[in-house]
Formats: C-alpha cells, sequence, structure tokens
C-alpha cells in the first residue's frame, strides 16, 4: 500500500485525487504528518510547489507535481531536489494526451508536405496559466520531433470559458489539405488516474526527473 501526502488537498484536482484515494484499497491517504507518506503529489500554486520540493528534497520523499505555471526559479529548485529524489514533472497527466502525442509522432515521420499547425487549448476560467503547460509541451514536442522541418510555424490559440476540463485540438494544414488530432478531458479524475498510477511506481526510482511516459510505459 502506498501512503500518499497531496500538497494542494482543498483545490479541485486535490478533492479528485481523495475520493480516488478512498475508493482504492492500494492507496492510504496521509493528512496530516508527510514523514510518514510515501510519495507526495502537487497539484497547487507554483509559491507552494517551490516550498513542498523543498521539503520532499529534505525529508527524501518522492514528488508527483502536476502544476503548471512553473518559473525557471521553481524549475531549479526541482533540478537540484532531483538529485536526492525522483521527481515527477508532467503538465498533464492524461493517458489519452500520451496516446495523441504518438498520432501527432507517427504522423510527421509519414508527411511530406509542408504545413502549419496550430494548436487550440480550452481550459475553465480559472486556470491561472496561459497557454496551458500540455500546449506549450505539445509545441516543444513537434518542434522536437519535425527533424525535416516541414512545419512552417506553430502558433497557439487559448480560451477560458466556464465548466471546461481541458480541451487540445491539434490542426495541421497547408492549401491542399486540413488533418486534426483532439483530446478532450471530460472529468478531473482523468488527470487524478494518472498520478495515482505514477504514484504507485514512481518509489521505486532512481532520483531523476521524469516525464509521465517514462513512468507510464
Amino acid at each position: 500500500m502506498s501512503k500518499i501526502f497531496i500538497n494542494g488537498s482543498s483545490g479541485k484536482m486535490g478533492l479528485s485525487l481523495i475520493n480516488l484515494i478512498n475508493q482504492n484499497k492500494e492507496f492510504n491517504l496521509i493528512t496530516e504528518d508527510i514523514s510518514l507518506s510515501d510519495v507526495v503529489i502537487d497539484f497547487s500554486h507554483p509559491s507552494s510547489t517551490v516550498k513542498i520540493v523543498k521539503e520532499c528534497f529534505a525529508k527524501e520523499i518522492p514528488l508527483i507535481i502536476g502544476t503548471t505555471g512553473l518559473n525557471e526559479e521553481i524549475l531549479n529548485e526541482i533540478a537540484t531536489a532531483s538529485k536526492n529524489i525522483p521527481i515527477l514533472l508532467a503538465s498533464n497527466m492524461s493517458i489519452g494526451i500520451m496516446h495523441l502525442k504518438k498520432s501527432i509522432h507517427d504522423f510527421l515521420k509519414r508527411n511530406e508536405n509542408n504545413i502549419d499547425c496550430l494548436i487550440e487549448e480550452i481550459h475553465h476560467s480559472k486556470k491561472v496559466d496561459s497557454p496551458s503547460g500540455t500546449a506549450i509541451e505539445i509545441n516543444d514536442f513537434i518542434d522536437h520531433i519535425d527533424d525535416k522541418k516541414n512545419v512552417s510555424s506553430i502558433k497557439i490559440n487559448s480560451k477560458r470559458v466556464d465548466d471546461v476540463f481541458g480541451i487540445h485540438k491539434i490542426t495541421f494544414t497547408n492549401e491542399e489539405t486540413s488533418i486534426y488530432f483532439k483530446h478532450e478531458a471530460l472529468s478531473r479524475d482523468i488527470f487524478a488516474r494518472g498520478a495515482l498510477k505514477c504514484a504507485g511506481k514512481i518509489h521505486k526510482l532512481k532520483p531523476n526527473i521524469y516525464k509521465f511516459e517514462d513512468i507510464i510505459n
């Protein structure tokens, strides 16, 4: 049984995690003494993330970070801590997004035409960062795997509306065709489930910074 402490437990993602943990006999929720936990999951705010990184580093507790909008200072703290503990740093912990990226990868490896790319992301109106961490990650992913340099431009269009958990649509166009890939989260539980899958594995890993795909696969 994995003992889990949630940083940001009063937030919407925190409440989703608590609900799933209470339904699963493989996990035990730690609410007071963080030292008793096997792993910490952070879905909070950057100002809180930097504090929990330092605490996990000092107490040698593996850390899963789903908070986005992290600045360079916090990323440097994470890099330092990763020398002592395993850290999962992921802007999106949906297995569906992982499959989306795989589909984009396969398409770009076969594509021989010059194309433009538009990344459209829609999230709830209270999401602080814009564009989303996932949109930025997809942007960098496309730029990295486009070794043929057929993608002439990449643009991100962000929208904030009520009652949306997360929509990402990636469209590739030229004068002759338009092809798109889309993922829509219908519940926050999809991200919470991904985090919990990683929570059951991360404590077995060596100190380092890991991507979601590294642990899930």
